[in-house]
């Protein structure tokens, strides 16, 4: 066991893409931490495959490495506004954080909203200029930025008197000045020593144990992780459990683990301010605290902003039900969802009057599509609905969520992208044009009219643009309608197998999303119209083969190339009266009702309805 003086407890965030898992893969490698033979795959911490393909991190995971007999416990944390909850939860487990700023990009929305949580925890800033090595890098600008930022969210005077290294993680290098750069990390390790304190808790008090992340071993079940708040831990004690609604019950710590580099170590005892991981608590679960029996006292619940979108998730009941997965029941649905709020604290579930439908709540259209991405993959059949935004009543006022939007554009674009963020009610709150072609611009815009806006905006930028948002505040719901589809749909008019034929035929009416020889029902969305209005297409049409039809003039005839949407356009896309279908091989658009006069029927009750006829 380290002395307390000898531990250093941070978390390392950022915006996404600036560069965190790419730092704590330099931390790794340079700290000793792996023999010179032991190869270490680049962005080691990024384990899941999602992740991996992606770039980006979704879960947050800890390691440790030793540094001049300290031993430095790193968390890495998500970039994406979208998974929030990680990074609140993550704050509670460290002393200090890194904040590492792209040197060209400088402060973007989730670096404000990263550092806003850090600085309401009190924690110990550095601050890490990354990837200054980039040509067009301004150290001295975007510190400037940071300390701006550091004082609209209103930081302590010792906060405001951060430290600062330049970096290049992907180089490997660091400095405490972006023209004397060392070929080492050593100046990064020597400033987390020197600025971040080690933990103050005292370990001859009775035992507190927040737990903050769960991980699950098929031969150990359950793995709480989180760190010692108070006391000592050991292998064999029995401990006390208190869940949030302040139950508790007994049970036995079986096996105790530290960290060290990717690996866990198993080790006898703990004390406080070591952050470790227990097995053999069946039943735990995140924001719940393990305390000494004699003295079972629980800690704070973990604080978790309020979810900002939500969506239905359905059974599937299309024709093509139970072809391609393998988990088709709301018992199975069901069982899956609740399964993921025990370790996705910011997310929401709650059951319907239909047994087979729920309301699922997250941060944003990438979580709740993260969420779906791994069910498709673990063979579950699903629908769901358009994603909506959750309204508050706030002292009496309808109010919406409002997102930061930060633009990066170049110049010729600029007025595209502006009028077409006009008709979706954003407003702009910031410009600034650096003379070098590109522009950025910064709104405030409904969370509403986002949703479906980043195809339209690569189209208008030709793929050039750059934007990411984060949730800022709940503001008045801004009348009229905000954002949504202005195009109809093609809708299949019979169950069968799409032909070249019938696609020709239909082809000048819009742009079609699938290819030939590929299964559709009844009910099913095909494609775009042109207009705003939908209608019934067949593109199951045979060509009658006859003695007159022997020519093969179609053969030269090329179809135009399909839209392909993948999952997150596919939910952008969706209408009120629309519902995706998600299968481990498909993903498939259609209307709710299927049959055209069902439907024709259901349109009329619903206008009857509005006119109060």
């Amino acid at each position: 066991m380290h002395s307390r003086d000898k531990i250093r407890n941070i978390a390392i965030i950022a915006h996404v893409d600036h560069g965190k898992t790419t730092l704590v893969d330099q931390l790794l490698r340079q700290s000793g931490t792996f023999r010179e033979n032991e190869q270490l795959q680049e962005r080691a911490m990024d384990s899941n495959d999602l992740e991996r393909e992606r770039g980006i991190t979704i879960l947050a995971k800890n390691t440790a490495v030793n540094y001049k007999d300290t031993l430095i416990n790193i968390v890495d944390t998500p970039g994406h506004a979208d998974f929030g909850g990680e990074v609140e939860r993550i704050m509670k487990m460290v002393d200090g954080v890194l904040l590492v700023v792209d040197a060209f990009e400088g402060c973007m929305p989730q670096t404000k909203f990263v550092l806003r949580k850090a600085l309401q925890q009190g924690l110990t800033p550095v601050v890490v200029l990354n990837k200054i090595d980039r040509p067009a890098a301004r150290p001295a600008e975007v510190v400037d930025e940071v300390l701006e930022l550091f004082i609209e969210l209103e930081a302590s005077d010792e906060q405001l008197d951060f430290p600062v290294v330049y970096a290049s993680g992907l180089n490997g290098i660091a400095g405490n000045s972006p023209d004397d750069l060392q070929q080492t990390m050593e100046p990064l390790y020597e400033m987390i020593l020197e600025h971040i304190p080690s933990p103050k808790e005292n370990p001859e008090e009775p035992l507190q144990f927040l737990v903050t992340l769960l991980d699950y071993n098929e031969y150990l079940g359950r793995i709480a992780i989180g760190r010692v708040n108070r006391g000592q831990i050991r292998q064999g004690q029995v401990v006390a459990v208190i869940d949030r609604e302040g139950a508790v019950k007994q049970a036995r710590i079986e096996k105790l683990f530290g960290f060290q580099g990717l690996k866990r170590i198993e080790v006898e005892a703990a004390a406080a301010g070591d952050i470790v991981a227990i097995a053999g608590l069946k039943e735990i679960n995140i924001g719940e605290t393990i305390a000494d029996p004699s003295r079972p006292e629980a800690l704070p619940v973990l604080a978790i902003d309020e979810p900002t979108l939500q969506m239905t998730f359905l059974v599937n009941n299309s024709p093509f039900v139970g072809r391609e997965g393998k988990w088709v029941t709301s018992r199975k649905l069901r069982e899956r969802l609740f399964k993921e709020i025990e370790t996705d604290v910011s997310l929401r579930v709650e059951e319907t009057d239909s047994p087979d439908a729920f309301v699922v709540s997250g941060r944003g259209e990438l979580h709740l599509g993260i969420l779906i991405e791994n069910m498709r993959r673990e063979g579950y059949e699903l629908q769901v609905s358009k994603p909506e935004v959750i309204l508050k009543v706030i002292d009496g006022v309808k109010s919406e969520p409002i997102e930061r939007l930060l633009i990066d554009v170049p110049e010729e674009n600029m007025g595209a992208v502006m009028e077409s963020l006009g008709t979706r009610k954003a407003e702009m709150v910031n410009m600034i044009n650096n003379g070098n072609g590109q522009v950025r611009l910064e709104f405030l815009i409904p969370a509403r009219g986002l949703i479906g806006y980043s195809t339209n905006f690569l189209t208008l930028t030709r793929g050039y643009g750059v934007m990411n948002h984060a949730f800022d505040s709940y503001g008045p719901m801004v009348g009229g309608q905000v954002g949504g589809r202005h195009q109809g749909v093609l809708i299949a008019s019979e169950t069968g197998k799409t032909t070249m034929y019938g696609m020709l035929s239909v082809e000048d009416r819009g742009i079609l999303f699938l290819e030939p020889s590929e299964e559709v029902y009844e009910g099913m969305i095909v494609g775009e119209h042109t207009r705003d209005n939908d209608i019934i297409v067949n593109i199951c049409k045979e060509k009658a083969l006859n003695n007159i039809r022997t020519a093969n003039k179609e053969e030269t005839v090329k179809l135009k190339s399909p839209r392909l949407m993948s999952l997150e356009e596919a939910l952008e896309y969706l209408n009120d009266d629309e519902l995706c279908e998600i299968t481990p091989k498909s993903i498939r658009l259609r209307k709710k009702v299927l049959n055209k006069s069902e439907r024709d029927r259901a349109e009329k009750h619903r206008r009857m309805a509005e006119t109060g006829v």
